[in-house]
């Protein structure tokens, strides 16, 4: 069995891992470039590509993990089979994080290894209805749309706008007083810090990554900003949204004007997981999802 030589991810292998990701229907919000480059460093994100299948890998406090090879489905045998001798070679046991559900049944069945399979509640994604984040109708979703319309009342002067290179550095500059507050709340959280300088990342060099991004500008400055991209052929992914916590209706105003203004041809809209922190949790329970995307974690028995 041959060695799959993984290699780090660099800015420049984003057409490669398109390519991979585009030829499948993929729902988990980490399956696209953006979300592997932007958390990199941290998780020393590497990959490789060997006779069509996008293989990854990661690590977190001293464990590698494995992705799920990224081909045609009649192709996982053969791409399982040589994750597991790459991690036979490297002398280290086998575990596959954040995959997704048909890719767990298979390994569920696998003739050539057993695995523990668990689900991963925590980084479970958010999927709504891309009309219902626009509309906020109906009563479940009313206390939203009071917020946006609390808002637009307060403050009838502020205007939606794509994210352009005439905006990028007013959105620098918000981003780093949602930091400052942020860091104040939480100072031994490092993902604050490693998340600022993704985005910072991001925004100085916006326009090759493809992304379609929005604010929302007030008295001179920006108070929120987002961006994301298509995930699938029906739906787009939110990677990032900031605004800042003290104008009351800020986040529900970038919410439904981005998704109004670029995502409004999309069926759904992903907004990732939980993290299993508390608040978030209840804040993505709050916009009512239309369904879960179930992630699964595997270890090699």
């Amino acid at each position: 069995m041959r060695t799959i030589n993984f290699q780090d991810l660099k800015k420049e292998d984003k057409p490669v891992l398109d390519r991979h990701f585009s030829s499948g229907y993929y729902e988990n919000s980490h399956f696209n470039f953006t979300n592997f480059f932007m958390w990199r460093e941290p998780y020393h994100v590497k990959w490789a590509e060997d006779d069509g299948v996008l293989y990854m890998t990661c690590e977190w406090e001293g464990e590698l993990m494995a992705i799920q090879p990224f081909c045609e489905e009649e192709k996982w045998p053969e791409a399982t089979a040589a994750i597991i001798a790459y991690f036979e070679q490297q002398g280290r046991p086998l575990v596959f994080t954040g995959i997704e559900k048909a890719y767990a049944e298979f390994l569920g069945q696998y003739d050539g290894a057993d695995f523990e399979i668990e689900d991963d509640r925590d980084n479970w994604d958010y999927v709504y209805e891309a009309e219902k984040l626009i509309s906020l109708s109906g009563r479940k979703l009313h206390s939203k749309k009071n917020h946006l319309n609390a808002f637009r009342k307060m403050y009838p002067q502020a205007e939606y706008l794509p994210i352009t290179e005439d905006i990028i550095t007013a959105c620098k500059i918000e981003l780093n007083n949602w930091y400052k507050l942020r860091i104040q709340d939480e100072p031994n959280d490092p993902f604050i810090g490693w998340e600022r300088k993704a985005i910072m990342e991001i925004f100085n060099d916006f326009d090759y990554f493809k992304l379609k991004g929005g604010a929302i500008r007030f008295d001179d400055r920006i108070i929120a900003f987002t961006f994301g991209e298509a995930l699938n052929a029906d739906t787009a992914v939110i990677h990032v949204e900031k605004a800042d916590p003290n104008i009351r209706g800020a986040y529900p105003a970038i919410n439904q004007g981005f998704v109004e203004h670029a995502w409004s041809a999309m069926t759904y809209i992903n907004r990732e997981e939980d993290m299993g922190h508390e608040g978030l949790r209840k804040a993505k329970e709050s916009y009512k999802p239309f369904k879960m995307i179930e992630k699964f974690n595997a270890r090699r028995k």
